[in-house]
């Protein structure tokens, strides 16, 4: 069995994933780049470079097949899973008025990927001495926040929603798994320079990693079924 902790951190090829990848690996975890086909070969060969121990992998989050290999391929290579950040997301809607089908992608890939990922994963998880589930959110799935009028524009139906629900998921699967070592927990990264974010957000994707990889290395009696910005409790 791999003796380094194994972290699987999905739509890792660029802009958070891939920090988040990097910062984990520099804390001497093992990485893996999930990401569509060819995606992760050069970023995991760029964090190879800087003495990482980093490891591309093909995975569509929407994908049934890809999402279905993924234990036998950490079983196979590693013999464990320690860490899954799920942090591949999209955002498809631009104002109020979003077709159904167009909502539907944007859940099979911010909500039900997620879901889809921990569930098959979790035997392994399981079998880690300290499991950790790190559900990329954003504040924008706070119904607090957004009743209270902080998302602005931003605040469109599809990414919205589908960010709250993975809220819910995080709780529900936190409490299911209360009696394990394992944590499950909500990250905010903050308004990131991404091509999400933009270039007049305030924080660059070193800032915006940190909550992810806190969440990720948490000690044990760290929070669960929380969500969280840099240490500070948001609200749902």
């Amino acid at each position: 069995m791999h003796t380094q902790k194994v972290a699987l951190v999905t739509g890792a090829n660029k802009g958070l994933g891939l920090e988040i990848a990097r910062q984990l690996g520099q804390q001497g975890i093992t990485v893996v780049l999930g990401a569509r086909p060819g995606k992760a070969d050069a970023p995991a060969a760029e964090l190879r470079q800087q003495g990482l121990d980093a490891h591309a992998l093909r995975l569509d989050v929407t994908n049934a097949a890809d999402v279905a290999a993924l234990p036998v391929y950490f079983e196979q290579t590693f013999g464990r899973l320690d860490i899954l950040i799920n942090n591949a997301g999209v955002q498809l809607d631009d104002g109020f008025d979003i077709s159904p089908d167009t909502l539907r992608q944007v859940y099979e890939t911010n909500t039900i990927a997620p879901y889809a990922i921990t569930r098959v994963l979790l035997p392994l998880l399981r079998e880690a001495p300290a499991g950790r589930i790190v559900n990329q959110s954003s504040i924008l799935g706070s119904l607090t926040a957004i009743s209270q009028g902080q998302g602005g524009s931003w605040a469109t139906p599809g990414y919205t929603s589908s960010k709250a629900a993975l809220n819910m998921l995080t709780v529900v699967l936190a409490q299911h798994l209360s009696d394990t070592n394992i944590k499950v927990n909500a990250a905010h990264p903050g308004w990131v320079k991404t091509d999400l974010g933009g270039s007049n957000a305030p924080l660059d994707v070193s800032e915006g990693a940190k909550t992810a990889v806190r969440l990720a290395l948490l000690p044990t009696d760290g929070p669960t079924g929380g969500y969280f910005h840099d240490g500070e409790h948001l609200p749902w």
